[in-house]
């Protein structure tokens, strides 16, 4: 009786471990074959899928930061008055030329309408060769070109009145590239001297105050801003600003003043045809 049951526990054994072999030879096939496909063949190719692949909003610039600032669209009215001071003469309108000596000459429509004092007296002083032989006193690249004064250094110059007299603005007149504008020495002190615009580009921060029509025109043509309202635009070149850009290339010594004589040769004032 116990052999028989030493027998039977015996086999009974041997098969529990047989089982047990077989079971675990088989976990041990997939196991490696699986392993070696994942990181052999595609894990050089397919990105891991557990890591989290949400783009980091907090660090991508939002829409706003990667677009360029644009300028808000402006109305055709807007458009029209600011064009006014650039339109070129027509028959009838008062114009001047100013000729540099060495230079060149300018050519500028005149703005009586809006500027009644300023042309008068320009051009009154014009006619009896005032400025005739003076200098451009003042040269600054990129601002500006200033001329009109006897004494030849800032300090001088009387209106035709022999008094100073007020400013005058409009709205859509503004010391753009190519105006020509009283000089003075605070409000309402105007007296013969002027200057042409140069500067070509404009910072936008300087345009925070100024209306539709003024931001537009600086703009669309360049100019001082920080000027604005601050002097008097009687005339817009229209033709010769490679002879002010010439000008203001000119060497200058620390006071702004050309090493070497830029001289008014003559005005000649006349009725465009």
């Amino acid at each position: 009786m116990l052999n028989q049951k030493f027998l039977k526990k015996k086999t009974f054994t041997l098969f529990l471990v047989l089982i047990l072999a077989l079971s675990l030879a088989g976990c041990g096939t997939k196991s490696s074959t699986g392993g070696q496909q994942t990181t052999d063949t595609n894990s050089s190719q397919t990105p891991e899928t557990t890591e989290d692949v949400t783009p980091d909003t907090q660090n991508t610039p939002s829409q706003e930061e990667t677009e360029e600032p644009t300028n808000p669209p402006v109305s055709k009215e807007v458009k029209k008055q600011a064009s006014i001071q650039t339109k070129k003469p027509v028959k009838g309108d008062t114009i001047v030329t100013i000729t540099f000596k060495d230079f060149g000459d300018v050519k500028i429509k005149m703005f009586p309408k809006e500027a009644p004092k300023a042309v008068e007296n320009f051009t009154t002083h014009a006619k009896k060769g005032y400025y005739n032989g003076l200098t451009m006193h003042r040269v600054i690249a990129d601002f500006m070109i200033q001329g009109g004064d006897p004494s030849g250094d800032g300090t001088g110059g009387e209106s035709i009145w022999g008094s100073e007299f007020e400013n005058e603005t409009v709205e859509y007149l503004n010391p753009i590239r190519g105006s020509l504008c009283m000089a003075n020495a605070g409000p309402d002190t105007n007296g013969s001297q002027f200057f042409i615009t140069q500067a070509s580009t404009i910072d936008e921060s300087l345009l925070d105050g100024l209306t539709d029509i003024q931001k537009e025109m600086y703009r669309q043509y360049g100019g001082c801003p920080w000027l604005t309202g601050g002097y008097t635009v009687f005339g817009q070149v229209y033709e010769g600003m490679d002879v002010v850009d010439a000008i203001s290339k000119v060497e200058t010594a620390s006071n702004d003043a050309p090493l070497e004589n830029v001289i008014i040769e003559k005005i000649k004032v006349s009725t465009f045809k």
